[in-house]
């Protein structure tokens, strides 16, 4: 990184929290960030001002700050070029993401209103679920104040791309730092479509084995919290893929393009949000890029994907235009 490469304020929304409190100590080592805002509710079970000062102690330049309740939420976002945001309720046992909507729903809502309010041109960041219907209401609220740009507001599924890379790298028995697997449609069950075929380095796999990573990549999140056995969901490699991402987003922002997978709106077709390789740079999103071509597997899963993605983003849709 060159010292003339610009450093950012970035702002964390959900900072005391399973996915938060490691990704506060991820986005600290990030060079590309000057400021680090932590912020959570009062009443989170771990004080975002202990959180803070914990991340304050690492040797790295990013000035760490903690803030909490409503009445700091303002200062949180005021002058952030990027807001993360990973508030809400992990997935639990026997529970899907639309089970964590009602709750969700409200508390995106929310932060997204104080976005709105504070920071109206940051590239805003939602990891919180369920990413389909969780987007669309950010979206909404930015439309509904005047100041909605899809380059603008994502939704993280960079854990889509990770656990593809290493799902495929393990049966290709290849090494998982050199393997890239594009997922594509959305980040919850069959909208998740990772995209084999285009797998770099190409792998030569079995069909049998093709639609069994498919299905494992999609079914991921529920490994997880099945393995917890009720103590969490996927906390740490969520936090990994945010930092990532993040990192991703920051380097468009200063000037050197990159490319990543995230959930984005403006989409042609009968679903307006899709997870697509994007093209990320000072805008947010510069372009989103072309699918390429699909093998007859990926193309039936597509259908599949945006039948079921339409009436994700139609939730998340009224929603926020009842409340």
């Amino acid at each position: 990184m060159s010292s003339n490469t610009p450093r950012h304020k970035v702002t964390l929304l959900g900072a005391s929290g399973g996915i938060g409190q490691p990704l506060a100590m991820l986005l600290k080592l990030d060079s590309f960030i000057a400021e680090l805002a932590l912020f959570d509710i009062k009443q989170a079970a771990t004080p975002c001002a202990g959180v803070a000062a914990d991340v304050s102690h690492i040797d790295t330049g990013a000035i760490v700050k903690g803030y909490a309740g409503d009445e700091e939420i303002g200062e949180a976002l005021k002058g952030a070029s990027v807001v993360v945001i990973s508030a809400g309720v992990p997935r639990k046992p026997g529970m899907t993401r639309d089970d964590l909507f009602k709750i969700n729903a409200k508390i995106v809502k929310g932060l997204a209103e104080s976005c709105v309010k504070h920071c109206p041109t940051a590239v805003i960041c939602i990891i919180t679920n369920p990413v389909n219907s969780t987007v669309p209401i950010a979206a909404e609220v930015f439309k509904k104040a005047g100041c909605y740009d899809w380059r603008r507001i994502l939704g993280v599924t960079h854990l889509d791309v990770i656990r593809a890379a290493t799902f495929v790298a393990e049966k290709a028995k290849l090494d998982v730092t050199s393997v890239h697997v594009p997922v594509i449609g959305g980040h919850a069950g069959e909208t998740i479509l990772p995209v084999i075929s285009q797998t770099t380095p190409p792998v030569n796999l079995s069909p049998d084995v093709i639609v069994a990573l498919d299905k494992r990549i999609q079914d991921a999140g529920t490994e997880v919290v099945n393995a917890k056995n009720g103590a969490g969901s996927a906390t740490l490699s969520m936090a990994y893929a945010g930092a990532k991402f993040t990192e991703s987003v920051l380097k468009g922002l200063s000037g050197i393009k990159t490319t990543a997978c995230c959930y984005v709106g403006n989409q042609p077709g009968e679903s307006s949000f899709f997870a697509a390789q994007v093209e990320l740079g000072p805008s947010g999103v510069n372009k989103v890029l072309d699918i390429g071509s699909l093998s007859s597997f990926e193309t039936t899963r597509l259908a599949e994907a945006r039948k079921k993605l339409v009436g994700d983003i139609q939730t998340g849709v009224d929603f926020a235009r009842a409340n």
